[in-house]
C-alpha cells in the first residue's frame, strides 16, 4: 500500500535498509530518551542509535558547545592536521580516562566508524607481530568491512562479503561449550604445538559483552585467563569496546572490573557524545609501529566530534555521578527483565549494565515482542544468531521515572505476546 510519507524511501533507497522496515514511521525531532515523528507522535527510545547516543538525543550541554564551535567558524575537516579541537580532546581523554586508569596507550584516529577502528586494530597487530592470523570468538560481531567480517561469527553478515574471508580462526566464547575455562584447552594445545596446523596468531579480539551476538557476557575469570594465555604465547589482546564501552556496562571501559590490560582497544559509537561519527584505536606505545601515512582516512579529523567528545568527558567522567546513575538504572532494568524472563519457560536475562535483555527459548518471541513494543511507541531491537534476544539500550542519562514508564511498555508488550496476565495497574 502506497504511503506518501515513505514512498521515496521504498522506491529509491537500497533494499539493504533495515531498521526502518520494523519502525515504518518518519522521525523528525528527538530529545533525551525520546524521538518524535513528523506527525508529533512520541516514541521512547531504548535503542539509542545502537549505542551511539549514550547521553541521549540532542543533549543540551553538548549541543551548546557544538553550536558555539560551528557559529565561530571552527575547523570542521582537518585530516590529521593539528587543531585546537583535537588537542583539547586528546588532553581531556588523557587526563580523565587514560591517566586515572594507569594507561599509557597511544591514540590513533582511524576512519570515523567502529569497523574502521577494528580494521586498524587488526592491521596494527599484524604489523607489530609479523603474523597473519587473528583469533575471534563464536557469535562475535566486529563490523561489516572485510577484515572485520573475517572475525565476525554471524553467517548472514559474513555471506554479504561475497568473497572468502581469510586469516581468522573462531574459538568458543565463554559458556559456548561447558561454561568452564577449560574451553581454552584447544587454544593452549594448538599454540604450543608447532605441528598443530595452526600458526600462532597475531592477536585475539574479544567483546566482553557480545552486543549483536546475543548479549553473551563473559565472566571475569574467563577474560583474565584469556589475557594470561595471550601473554604466555606473546599474542596481542584486542578488546572491542565499540558498543560496550563509553559507560554502557557501568564503567567507562567494559573491562575495568576485571583487571584487564588490553594491548589494543577499539572505541566508536558514543565516544563523540553527540552521535557524530568518530572512532579511536588505542594502542600500547611499543606496538605503534606505523610509518607516517601508512594507514589513513579522509574523515579521521572530524573536529565537531572532538569538541562534543571532549565536553562529554568533562561533563560525565570527571566524577562518579554518571556511574552511580548507570548502576541504579542497571538494577532497575535487571529487576524488570527478571519479571519478563519469568513469563516464559526457558527464558533468561543476559548482558551487563545497560546493555542487557532477555533470551527466549521460542525463537520467534523476541521479534514479536519488539513489534508489540513498537505498537506501544517503544523502540527496542533484537540480537542473537536467530534474533532470539530482546536488547535494551536506553540512554545512560535516563531518569528513574522515564525508565519506569518505558519498562512498563516493554513488560506490557511481553505479556501480550507470551499470553501472560496483564501487568498489575496496567
Amino acid at each position: 500500500m502506497s504511503n506518501p510519507a515513505t514512498d521515496i524511501f521504498t522506491t529509491r533507497e537500497s533494499e539493504v535498509r533495515s531498521y526502518c522496515r520494523n519502525w515504518p514511521v518518519v522521525f523528525n525531532t528527538a530529545k533525551g530518551p525520546y524521538q518524535y515523528t513528523e506527525d508529533g507522535e512520541r516514541y521512547t527510545d531504548f535503542f539509542s542509535g545502537a549505542g551511539a547516543l549514550n547521553y541521549g538525543h540532542n543533549n543540551d550541554i553538548l549541543k551548546d558547545v557544538l553550536l558555539e564551535y560551528i557559529s565561530g567558524d571552527g575547523v570542521t575537516h582537518s585530516m590529521d592536521m593539528y587543531t585546537k579541537a583535537k588537542r583539547e580532546f586528546l588532553e581531556t581523554f588523557t587526563d580523565l580516562i587514560l591517566t586515572p586508569r594507569g594507561m599509557n596507550h597511544k591514540i590513533q584516529f582511524p576512519g570515523p566508524t567502529g569497523t574502521n577502528a577494528v580494521e586498524t586494530a587488526l592491521k596494527t597487530a599484524r604489523k607489530a607481530t609479523g603474523r597473519e592470523d587473528i583469533v575471534s570468538f563464536t557469535n562475535a560481531f566486529h563490523g561489516m568491512t572485510l577484515g572485520s567480517l573475517a572475525v565476525t561469527g554471524n553467517a548472514f553478515k559474513r555471506s554479504g562479503a561475497g568473497t572468502p574471508l581469510y586469516h581468522a580462526t573462531a574459538a568458543p566464547y565463554d559458556d559456548y561449550i561447558d561454561g568452564e575455562t577449560s574451553d581454552f584447552a584447544w587454544l593452549k594445545r594448538i599454540w604450543a604445538d608447532s605441528s598443530s596446523g595452526h600458526s600462532r596468531p597475531a592477536a585475539v579480539i574479544v567483546e566482553t559483552v557480545q552486543g549483536e551476538g546475543g548479549l553473551n557476557a563473559a565472566r571475569g575469570q574467563w577474560l583474565k585467563e584469556l589475557q594470561e594465555l595471550c601473554r604466555e604465547h606473546e599474542v596481542l589482546l584486542i578488546v572491542d569496546d565499540v558498543q560496550a564501552g563509553c559507560g554502557r556496562t557501568g564503567k567507562f571501559f567494559s573491562f575495568e572490573d576485571f583487571g584487564l590490560d588490553p594491548d589494543i582497544i577499539t572505541l566508536s559509537k558514543s565516544i563523540s557524545g553527540y552521535g557524530l561519527p568518530m572512532a579511536l584505536t588505542l594502542i600500547k606505545p611499543e606496538i605503534d609501529d606505523w610509518e607516517p601515512g601508512e594507514h589513513n582516512g579522509t574523515f579521521r579529523g572530524h573536529n565537531p566530534a572532538f569538541v562534543t567528545g571532549a565536553k562529554a568527558l568533562r561533563t560525565y567522567w570527571a566524577d562518579d555521578e554518571l556511574e552511580k546513575n548507570i548502576a541504579a538504572r542497571s538494577e532497575q532494568l535487571h529487576t524488570r527483565l527478571e519479571v519478563i524472563a519469568g513469563l516464559a519457560e526457558g527464558s533468561a536475562v543476559r548482558g551487563r549494565g545497560l546493555l542487557s535483555g532477555v533470551a527466549f527459548a521460542d525463537l520467534d518471541a523476541a521479534d514479536k515482542i519488539a513489534a508489540a513494543a513498537f505498537q506501544r511507541k517503544l523502540l527496542i531491537e533484537t540480537s542473537g544468531s536467530s534474533d532470539e534476544v530482546i536488547k535494551i539500550m536506553p540512554p545512560l542519562t535516563i531518569t528513574e521515572d522515564q525508565f519506569a514508564d518505558g519498562l512498563d511498555l516493554l513488560e506490557d508488550a511481553a505479556r501480550e505476546v507470551l499470553g501472560a496476565p496483564a501487568r498489575a495497574g496496567a
